[in-house]
């Protein structure tokens, strides 16, 4: 159930509604837009009585929510969610590209990265220190080592970092190497006790739909992060299986207007795993952004044929740089900027 109070509310009446939820054994999650703060009772809605709470002063209107994903639903928290990674902003007017190599393979690759990632305008860098491979003969990353190499070259271009978190036992790695933004992977989306780990600190997590969820399954896992008291979640879209084989996978450009109207939080979107070859990427991006991403995930690799993990779908620095410019346009169209 959710209350909206008045423009006119006081501190003492939204104390008054708050503290009559909570004597029904149920939690709060409080929203405070400009012109309205709305009250978010999480819980088990049959035990409270409207009744009990139209007459409370400073309640102007309520309704009861049948969906689960409570804390996530834009009808708790009407206004878009605007996420800061480290001074950039995600989800509002400005569409951010986060580029970089799939994974972390030497200093000198990094370095080149982080300098080409910048070159192109990106302000934030994603890269893999630990790599979930469907082969367990494949590279699966180089670890607690991957992390350095990755810290050193972003710090010298002043890039927030995304990397991929698979195992919660490596958590207090990542906070003590200051990761800016923690990935959940597409085969972890449902690692519930993971979810619940990352939900309890205070870092921006980026949690990649399932291979073949739904939208109301991937709503429920960023609500078991938010529910754990994080609510700093962006979700992305990678593609999802189907019975096709021409693509890596089938980009759900749907999934991004429906999560912009279920969610306030940010919605991006991977097209480097979706298509799974770099000639897709420039179509696939210009497509996300059209539809409303608030920004993309994008492999760049240095010199992708050279690259040790998904050399077919990176694009090369002039290729990054040249699509930055195509997409420029797309976000002027839709009235936002890149």
């Amino acid at each position: 159930m959710i209350f909206v109070m008045s423009n006119e509310a006081t501190q003492q009446q939204l104390d008054a509604v708050v503290g009559k939820i909570k004597s029904f054994g149920l939690d709060v999650n409080i929203s405070r837009g400009t012109e309205r703060t709305v009250v978010g009772a999480i819980g088990d809605e049959t035990k409270l009585d409207q009744s009990l709470f139209t007459v409370l002063p400073g309640v102007e209107q309520f309704m009861r929510i049948v969906k689960p994903y409570k804390i996530v639903a834009r009808e708790g928290h009407l206004e878009s969610t605007v996420i800061d990674i480290s001074g950039v902003p995600l989800g509002g007017k400005q569409i951010q590209v986060i580029g970089g190599p799939c994974s972390v393979e030497t200093q000198a690759q990094m370095d080149e990265s982080a300098e080409y990632v910048v070159q192109a305008g990106c302000r934030l860098m994603r890269g893999g220190a630990f790599k979930p491979r469907s082969s367990p003969y494949s590279f699966q990353g180089k670890g607690v080592e991957g992390l350095t190499l990755f810290r050193n070259a972003a710090d010298k271009q002043g890039l927030p970092i995304v990397t991929e978190l698979m195992d919660i036992r490596m958590l207090d790695t990542f906070l003590e190497y200051d990761v800016d933004v923690i990935q959940i992977g597409t085969r972890n989306m449902q690692n519930f006790d993971l979810l619940k780990a990352v939900g309890g600190i205070n870092k921006p997590i980026i949690l990649k739909r399932g291979m073949s969820a739904t939208i109301s399954e991937w709503l429920m896992a960023a609500e078991y992060i938010a529910a754990s008291g994080n609510h700093k979640i962006i979700f992305c879209e990678r593609g999802i299986r189907t019975f096709e084989t021409h693509y890596r996978n089938v980009l759900d450009v749907t999934a991004i207007p429906v999560l912009k109207k279920e969610t306030h939080l940010p919605v991006i979107v991977d097209p480097s795993h979706a298509g799974g070859k770099a000639w897709m990427v420039p179509a696939l991006s210009r497509a996300a952004l059209a539809a409303g991403a608030d920004g993309l995930l994008i492999e760049m690799h240095p010199c992708p044929r050279e690259a040790w993990c998904d050399a077919d779908q990176a694009l090369n620095p002039h290729e990054l740089k040249s699509l930055m410019g195509e997409l420029k346009g797309i976000a002027e169209a839709v009235g936002r900027t890149i």
